[in-house]
C-alpha cells in the first residue's frame, strides 16, 4: 500500500485536478440531465440511444487525426482551446432548454458538437498527466483522475436529481457550462514543460497515423490490451441509456430516484479508483485487465434481473467499482508502455477503442431495450462481454499452443 494521493505533491498536478474536480460535477450533472430530458420528449429508448451514437461517433472517425495533432502541440493549449469550446456548446443548450424553445434535434446537433470536441480533448487530458506527474506516479494521477471523475459521479447525480426536480432540467446545463471554466482558470495558472515531438511537414498525416498503428502492432502489451478494451468499450458503458429507461419502465421512479441510481455507481466507482490509486506502486496486473471483464459482465445480466431499487443500486455499484478497477488499469498499462514520441497517437486510438466505439454499444443497448426492454439490453451486453471475452481466451490459447 501506498499513499493514494502522492500525485498531488506535484503543485501543477494539484492545480489542475482541483480544476477538474469542480468541472467534473458539472459534467455528471449534464449527464444525468441530457438522457432524462431526451427520453421524456421522445419516450423512445431507440432515439435515447441516438443521441449517444452521434455524441461518440466524432471519436469513432476522427481519434486517429486527433493523435497526430496531440504529439505536434503543447496539450495546455489544446486543452484550453477544447474546454473553453465546451463552455460555449453548453451555454446554447442552456438556454435552449431554459427558454422552452429545445426539441429532440437540438440535442443530438449540441450532442454532436461536444463529441467533436472531446475527440480532441479527451486523448489530450489522458496524455497530459504524466507532464504533470512524470512516471513514478502516473498510475496513482491516473487513478485520482478517476477518483475525481467518480467523486463527480456521486455528487452530480444526486445533485442533479435535486436540481430537475425543484429548479427544472435547464439549470443543470447551465452549471455545467460554467464549471468549464475552473478547468480554464486552472491550466492559466500551470506551469509544465510540454512534451511535443517535431511538427511533420504538409501532407503527411497518414504517415503519422501509421506510423502510430505500426507501433501499437509491434507492442503485445499496447495490442492485447485494446482488444480487450474494446470489448468492454462497446457493451459495458450503455447506462445512459440502459438505467433511465430501466429506472422509469421497471422501477417507475422519478428524477431523484433516477439520480440516486447512478450516484450509487458513482460510489462503488469511487471506492474502485480508490483502490487502485493505493496500490498503483505495483503497476498494472495482468490479472486485473484479464480477469475483470468476465466478473463486469456477470453483474451486468445480474442487474437485468433486479426488481427492486436497493437491489438495483447494489448492483450498479459493484459494476462501477470493477469497471473503474479495469480502466485504471488498462489505461495506466497503455502509457507505461509507450514512448513519449508516440503518447499523443496512442492514447488517441486507446481513445477510439474505449470511448470511439460508444455508438455501436449504444445503438446495441437502445435497439435490445426498444425490443425486449432495458432488461435485455442490460442481459445481452453483460452477456456479450462474456462471450467474447471467451473467444479471446480461446484464440489466446491456441496461438500459445501452436507457438509451443
Amino acid at each position: 500500500m501506498n499513499n493514494p494521493f502522492a500525485s498531488l505533491k506535484h503543485h501543477n498536478f494539484r492545480i489542475y485536478w482541483t480544476g477538474m474536480c469542480i468541472s467534473l460535477i458539472g459534467t455528471w450533472m449534464q449527464n444525468i440531465a441530457q438522457p432524462w430530458l431526451a427520453y421524456s420528449i421522445t419516450k423512445s429508448a431507440f432515439l435515447l440511444s441516438l443521441i449517444g451514437t452521434l455524441q461518440f461517433t466524432p471519436i469513432l472517425l476522427f481519434s486517429l487525426f486527433a493523435g497526430v495533432i496531440i504529439d505536434q502541440f503543447p496539450k495546455k493549449r489544446i486543452l484550453l482551446l477544447t474546454q473553453s469550446a465546451s463552455c460555449v456548446i453548453t451555454l446554447v443548450l442552456a438556454y435552449l432548454v431554459l427558454s422552452n424553445h429545445i426539441e429532440y434535434w437540438h440535442i443530438l446537433i449540441m450532442a454532436t458538437l461536444l463529441g467533436l470536441v472531446n475527440t480532441l480533448d479527451m486523448p489530450t487530458r489522458q496524455s497530459y498527466a504524466i507532464e504533470l506527474v512524470g512516471k513514478d506516479d502516473l498510475m496513482n494521477a491516473i487513478a485520482l483522475n478517476s477518483m475525481s471523475f467518480n467523486v463527480a459521479r456521486v455528487i452530480g447525480p444526486a445533485v442533479a436529481g435535486l436540481i430537475m426536480g425543484y429548479f427544472g432540467i435547464g439549470m443543470c446545463f447551465l452549471i455545467n457550462a460554467f464549471s468549464y471554466l475552473a478547468v480554464v482558470i486552472s491550466l492559466l495558472f500551470i506551469d509544465a514543460k510540454p512534451v511535443v515531438k517535431a511538427k511533420s511537414s504538409s501532407g503527411r498525416i497518414g504517415l503519422e497515423i501509421r506510423a502510430g498503428l505500426k507501433y501499437i502492432k509491434n507492442a503485445p502489451p499496447l495490442l492485447g490490451t485494446l482488444l480487450i478494451v474494446a470489448v468492454v468499450g462497446i457493451f459495458v458503458p450503455n447506462f445512459s441509456v440502459l438505467v433511465p429507461v430501466f429506472a422509469k419502465e421497471i422501477l417507475h421512479l422519478d428524477e431523484k430516484g433516477f439520480g440516486l441510481l447512478m450516484s450509487s455507481m458513482g460510489v462503488g466507482s469511487f471506492l474502485g479508483a480508490m483502490f487502485i490509486a493505493t496500490f498503483s506502486r505495483d503497476g498494472p496486473k495482468s490479472w486485473v485487465i484479464e480477469g475483470l471483464p468476465w466478473v463486469i459482465g456477470a453483474l451486468m445480466m445480474l442487474t437485468g434481473a433486479m426488481n427492486h431499487f436497493a437491489t438495483m443500486a447494489i448492483c450498479l455499484g459493484l459494476t462501477g467499482f470493477f469497471f473503474v478497477t479495469f480502466s485504471s488499469s488498462a489505461n495506466s498499462k497503455m502509457q507505461l508502455n509507450v514512448s513519449n514520441e508516440y503518447r499523443g497517437r496512442v492514447m488517441s486510438v486507446y481513445t477510439l477503442v474505449f470511448a470511439g466505439s460508444t455508438p455501436i454499444g449504444n445503438l446495441f443497448a437502445g435497439t435490445v431495450s426498444e425490443n425486449y426492454t432495458a432488461r435485455g439490453g442490460f442481459i445481452a451486453c453483460g452477456l456479450s462481454v462474456v462471450l467474447l471475452m471467451l473467444m479471446i481466451a480461446l484464440t489466446h490459447k491456441t496461438k500459445r499452443h501452436s507457438e509451443g
